[in-house]
C-alpha cells in the first residue's frame, strides 16, 4: 500500500511538474487578424497547442516581410508569411525556414467589379489596375502574362496606397487592384458590390502561398518543440475544417469587432487554397514540384539569386 501511495505521489508530482513545464512559444502572424489566422486562435482556445507543451502568445504582424526578419532576429519563435518572403530573404543570408507549407495554392488574383469584363488574362490589356509600391503581385503578373502570351506593357499599372486600392477599384478609377482572393475580394463584398477574383494560380503561375517558418537555430536546438508546434497546428486546421463557424467565434474572442460573416468568408477560402494539385492530403507538407515552380518564378520575376534547391528552403520532416 506505501508503494501504490508513492506511485500515485510521484504520478501526480510529474502531473504537476508537466503543466509548469509548457514551452513559452511566440508565433507572429503576417498580418492583422483574418480569416487565414483563425485556426490558430481555435487550437489554442481548444488547448491543442497546450496538450503539446506550449504556452502560445499570438502576435498579430505588419507584413510578411516583417515577419520573417523578427523571426530571424529571434524576436519570435515561428512566424507566417508568403514562400517568396522567405525563400527571398533567405537566400540573402536570413537563418530562416519553412517549417509548414500551409497554402500550397497562392491566393494572388486580379480582383475587379463582376461588372467588369475581365475574366482572363488577356482581357487586362488597355485596362488600369491598382497595385501597391513594392507589391510583389505587381512582378508576379509578369508571369501570367507570359504563360497567357500577354504584354504586360499594355496593361497600366496605377500605383496607390494599400487601403487605397478597393477605394479605387469602387469608386472606378481603377478598372481592377492586385490582391487576394481571400482579402480585397472581400472587402470588396461587404462595401455592397459584387467582385470577381481571376486567381494567377488558375493561368499559370502558381506559387506556394503561405508557409509556417522558424529559424534554422531553433530547428537545430529544438526539433522535439518544432515537431510539437507543427502538429498542434495540423490538428487546429484540420479541426478548423470540421467546424469553421465555431473556429471564427473562438478568434472573435481575441478581436470581437471582427466581422464575423466576412472572417468566416476568407477562411473558406484558404481551406480552399490549402492543396494544390500535387499536394493534397497532408496539411503543412510541400510538394517538390510546388516549391521547384515556385523558386522558378521568384528567380524569373523577382530576382531571386541562388542555386540552392527548394530543400534549402522548406522541409517536411517535422509534419506528421
Amino acid at each position: 500500500m506505501r508503494f501504490a501511495r508513492s506511485v500515485v505521489a510521484a504520478v501526480a508530482l510529474l502531473a504537476t511538474v508537466g503543466a509548469f513545464a509548457q514551452d513559452k512559444v511566440s508565433f507572429r502572424l503576417n498580418w492583422y487578424l483574418g480569416g487565414l489566422h483563425v485556426p490558430f486562435y481555435y487550437g489554442k482556445d481548444r488547448g491543442f497547442y497546450a496538450a503539446e507543451g506550449i504556452d502560445l502568445t499570438i502576435n498579430e504582424g505588419r507584413g510578411s516581410a516583417n515577419t520573417v526578419q523578427v523571426v530571424a532576429a529571434g524576436s519570435d519563435t515561428f512566424g507566417l508569411a508568403d514562400s517568396s518572403s522567405v525563400v527571398l530573404t533567405a537566400s540573402k543570408g536570413a537563418d530562416v525556414k519553412s517549417v509548414m507549407s500551409l497554402l500550397n495554392t497562392t491566393g494572388f488574383s486580379v480582383v475587379s467589379l463582376a461588372e467588369a469584363p475581365i475574366r482572363t488574362p488577356k482581357d487586362l490589356v488597355g485596362k488600369k489596375v491598382a497595385v501597391s509600391p513594392g507589391d510583389p503581385l505587381g512582378q508576379l503578373l509578369q508571369a501570367v502574362c507570359k504563360a497567357n502570351d500577354v504584354d504586360c506593357g499594355r496593361i497600366s499599372l496605377v500605383q496607390v496606397d494599400p487601403a487605397a486600392k478597393v477605394v479605387a477599384v469602387l469608386e472606378k478609377k481603377a478598372d481592377a487592384l492586385l490582391g487576394g482572393a481571400d482579402d480585397q475580394f472581400f472587402l470588396i463584398k461587404y462595401k455592397g458590390a459584387t467582385p470577381h477574383a481571376m486567381r494567377y494560380a488558375d493561368y499559370g503561375a502558381n506559387i506556394v502561398g503561405m508557409t509556417i517558418m522558424t529559424s534554422s537555430d531553433t530547428i537545430a536546438r529544438k526539433p522535439d518543440l518544432v515537431r510539437r508546434f507543427v502538429r498542434a497546428t495540423v490538428r487546429s486546421w484540420e479541426e478548423a475544417k470540421k467546424n469553421p463557424g465555431a473556429a471564427v467565434d473562438a478568434a472573435m474572442k481575441a478581436k470581437p469587432d471582427l466581422n464575423r460573416q466576412s472572417t468566416l468568408d476568407q477562411l473558406m477560402v484558404d481551406i480552399d487554397l490549402l492543396d494544390s494539385q500535387a499536394s493534397k492530403g497532408r496539411i503543412g507538407w510541400g510538394a517538390q514540384a510546388d516549391w521547384d515552380q515556385t523558386l522558378a518564378i521568384l528567380r524569373n520575376y523577382r530576382e531571386l539569386k541562388t542555386d540552392k534547391p527548394w530543400t534549402a528552403f522548406h522541409t517536411n520532416e517535422f509534419v506528421p
